[in-house]
């Protein structure tokens, strides 16, 4: 987190969001902001959890994608609420640290080789959309129409990223025209670590030999938010 200034002085009560929008701009918002961010809630139980009936989803990352355990320092929260043309996607997860894209934050392909997480939204078919979220501002859309047959990449998003110490936050906008047509089916995931230490979780996991995010079958159904 970075402190920005004002004609070469300091900005007060402002900080820098590591954030892109479409036209790859850096996005400052105030440091209050940080207050403000909902606190995930780590207490219940389930992977899965609506506020109220047609209201926002709470997403918990917390098994790796084999089914194994994770600990509480390793869970990543996930909250999506409703607006009137989008929804929006707020994370909370641990930063790891790891060595970020070299490449400015904005739209960066091949996203999911580093610290990530992710969420895949899928239809009644095969259409789905993949969003990843890097803690640095990196961010990544697709729309796939078929397992792993993108026929839309590089999609524009608003992303904002804040780190603070050992815990890493991201707001998202995610257009609903990108949105495959319902009933919705959901998972989300998290990558992180480096070369044997690499760590694959994800909310409702997919089993096998080795990780495979685009399991359609293992997709939890959902009501998106109105």
């Amino acid at each position: 987190m970075t402190l920005i200034t004002c004609s070469g002085r300091l900005c007060p009560g402002w900080v820098f969001w590591h954030g892109s929008s479409v036209t790859g701009a850096v996005v400052a918002v105030s440091g209050r902001l940080l207050h403000e961010f909902r606190t995930m809630n780590h207490s219940e139980s389930g992977a899965l959890l609506y506020e109220e009936p047609g209201g926002a989803i709470q997403l918990k990352v917390s098994q790796t994608y084999d089914g194994g355990p994770v600990g509480h320092l390793e869970e990543v929260s996930l909250r999506l609420s409703g607006l009137p043309e989008s929804l929006l996607l707020e994370i909370e997860a641990p930063f790891h640290g790891d060595p970020p894209p070299q490449t400015p934050a904005g739209s960066t392909p091949g996203l999911w080789d580093f610290e990530v997480v992710e969420l895949f939204v899928c239809g009644p078919s095969e259409d789905y959309t993949e969003i990843e979220v890097g803690p640095h501002g990196h961010y990544l859309a697709l729309r796939l129409s078929g397992v792993r047959r993108p026929i839309e990449s590089g999609l524009p998003l608003h992303v904002e990223t804040a780190i603070s110490g050992q815990t890493w936050r991201g707001r998202v906008h995610i257009p609903r025209e990108i949105l495959p047509v319902g009933p919705h089916r959901m998972n989300a995931y998290a990558i992180h670590g480096q070369g044997a230490s690499r760590r694959y979780l994800a909310s409702f996991p997919t089993g096998g030999a080795s990780p495979d995010f685009h399991q359609l079958n293992c997709f939890q159904a959902v009501t998106l938010p109105d």
